[in-house]
């Protein structure tokens, strides 16, 4: 059920806010014990919102537009008073003492927090296994990941432990868990949503978002999180448009891209490319154009990107000393010696990688080499999607060249579990939104995602187009199982 259809269920009295949270607690206790989609489960807290949100139903107040709908959040994400690990030793004990600006418009706005979901490590990751605290599962699959780094968020909405679910993106971390796991998920334009409060991977990159089980239902979600953010800098004050009432207009006319790089990518798969180009064939059947676009340095996205998110994470996670808060190790050596202890301690092996090749592309002598001739070719990057969107309104991709892998497969093997957000990558260094919708099942019965990319600040049509295909195709009906259930 859509978020819109359990706001009616609640105003009509069919069900009341807590009943709903007891619901999903339940589910969280039969499932998560081996799913492991929730670092951190807030009980009592969310049956207290509830209550207080049924009281003020009952004595006739106007609520907002979330009330009474639980949502999960990744962990990495300050919450006031609840603990924020971004899923690292370093940071396990960590309780925020502030809220960040996203999860504050969410409680502003009647959202219920069911609690705090399993990451890679500080988002470090594409398959959730680098997380301190364990692996999340695909729940399609046990045996599966269910994609990265906000794979715990992805799982939980699959399983129906939440009604929707707030990650990070900053490679592709919102939209390939999304596909692997088989809802939506929605990657804003850099700028349009506030990064205060989101503990910081690389800060070029990184962008929070919704997953959500329909279109409409992510559309709503941004409606309350956008916007701008005198605590974020790099946060847009744009007005926001609404989402929402665009949504049924046909797409007659628009031109839909079909990046040729993509669809000639070496491993992607043969049934991931037949879903997707059969999912734009139905985007041609309700009245949109499709053209062939070639974007030259597409498939350069991904070395440069493991130049610069290394980079930056190099930076963001030097605050990370053993002093002032984080993980301590003992020394009575030295200063210098408990501050390297506590770092080797403290981090996980794949943040300690990124850490080392950021450090060295920074270093003298290489900066110029490396960290400058991948902003270079950033821009020439953009520039590929700028000349795009001169022939076309949205592009069309596979969101990943697979399905969801198998746990352990890339376990010694880092440049390809890199590639698995190949397709990703490019949106993210342009700054521009994107979307992962189902639009599959491969011969095991896993799910196939398709990423949309708008223009900057298009989510309006990103999202027509996303939600316009869903209605049409209703992919995830017509699974031989249907709707899944584990």
């Amino acid at each position: 059920m859509t978020i819109a259809e359990w706001r009616k269920q609640l105003q009509l009295g069919q069900v009341s806010a807590r009943e709903l949270v007891d619901e999903h607690l339940a589910r969280i206790k039969a499932l998560d014990k081996k799913l492991h989609a929730f670092l951190a489960i807030t009980a009592d807290r969310a049956r207290g919102q509830a209550d207080q949100i049924d009281k003020a139903r009952s004595s006739g107040d106007t609520l907002p537009p979330l009330a009474g709908i639980p949502f999960a959040i990744k962990d990495n994400l300050c919450t006031k008073g609840v603990r924020t690990t971004c899923s690292s030793r370093m940071l396990r004990e960590f309780v925020p003492p502030y809220e960040s600006t996203v999860t504050e418009r969410l409680w502003n706005s009647g959202a219920i927090l069911l609690g705090k979901t399993n990451l890679d490590e500080f988002a470090m990751g594409s398959s959730t296994e680098t997380s301190f605290f364990g692996s999340t599962l695909n729940p399609w699959d046990a045996t599966r990941v269910p994609g990265g780094s906000s794979g715990g968020s992805a799982a939980a909405l699959a399983a129906g432990e939440c009604i929707a679910a707030l990650g990070s993106d900053t490679g592709g971390s919102i939209r390939q868990p999304a596909s692997f796991c088989g809802v939506v998920g929605l990657k804003p334009t850099y700028g349009r949503v506030s990064r205060w409060g989101l503990i910081a991977f690389a800060s070029s990159l990184d962008q929070v978002g919704p997953f959500a089980s329909s279109v409409a239902d992510c559309a709503e979600i941004l409606q309350v999180i956008a916007g701008g953010d005198s605590r974020d800098s790099t946060c847009l004050n744009d007005p926001v448009p609404n989402y929402l009432e665009t949504l049924g207009e046909p797409l007659t006319g628009l031109r839909v891209g079909l990046i040729t790089e993509c669809f000639e990518q070496e491993g992607l798969s043969t049934q991931v490319k037949e879903s997707v180009l059969l999912a734009a064939s139905q985007l041609e059947s309700l009245g949109a154009e499709l053209i062939e676009i070639r974007c030259p340095r597409f498939a350069d996205g991904i070395a440069t990107y493991y130049v610069i998110a290394p980079s930056e994470a190099s930076a963001n996670l030097a605050r990370y000393d053993g002093v002032k808060y984080g993980h301590r190790s003992e020394s009575k050596d030295s200063l210098t010696e408990m501050t390297s202890l506590s770092r080797a301690d403290g981090f996980g092996s794949e943040v300690q990688r990124r850490i080392l090749i950021g450090t060295y592309a920074l270093s003298a002598g290489y900066v110029d080499a490396y960290y400058k001739k991948a902003q270079q070719v950033r821009t020439l990057i953009k520039r590929d999607f700028e000349n795009a969107f001169q022939k076309v309104d949205i592009l069309l991709t596979p969101t990943s060249p697979t399905t969801a892998f198998k746990a352990g497969a890339h376990k010694d093997d880092p440049l390809a579990m890199y590639l698995s957000d190949l397709l990703t990558i490019p949106a993210n260094l342009a700054g521009l939104p994107a979307i992962s919708i189902p639009c599959g099942f491969d011969d095991l019965g896993l799910p196939i995602g398709m990423q949309l990319i708008g223009n900057v600040l298009d989510e309006v049509r990103l999202l027509r187009t996303a939600h316009q295909y869903e209605q049409s195709a209703k992919v995830m009906s017509a699974h031989p199982k249907g709707q899944f259930i584990p």
